[in-house]
């Protein structure tokens, strides 16, 4: 179960339309999970400083179970998120950074209970 958070300073209106289920199936297919597993969050127009700058920025927190824990595993999936991003953003690659948080199955509930037991 993939959680991916989107945090930019670029204004809503700059943001292209249905950006939130774009990005949830460019993590599905990433992370090879099922899109309906996914969980998104955009937030935009945030007072954002990316290395020591406020010029317009993303950050790009991705967690999930099994998928994100090593550093061969992200390092793919982070040019492939980076791919994503700064064509779906606009901006450089200087201008986005990405954070991996590999997650285990007690730490999610879901219907009640945590996803060890579902």
């Amino acid at each position: 179960m993939p959680f991916v958070e989107l945090d930019t300073s670029l204004p809503a209106e700059r943001l292209p339309p249905g950006l939130a289920q774009t990005l949830c199936a460019a993590t599905a297919d990433i992370l090879g999970k099922p899109a309906e597993r996914v969980n998104v969050t955009v937030r935009s127009g945030l007072h954002m400083v990316l290395s020591g700058s406020a010029e317009p920025c993303a950050q790009l927190s991705v967690s999930s179970i099994g998928v994100v824990g090593t550093a061969e595993q992200n390092k793919a999936h982070s040019a492939r998120f980076f791919d994503v991003l700064t064509a779906q953003l606009g901006l450089g690659t200087e201008r986005i950074v990405i954070r991996f948080y590999p997650l285990e199955p007690w730490q999610i509930g879901k219907n009640r209970t945590v996803m060890t037991f579902l």
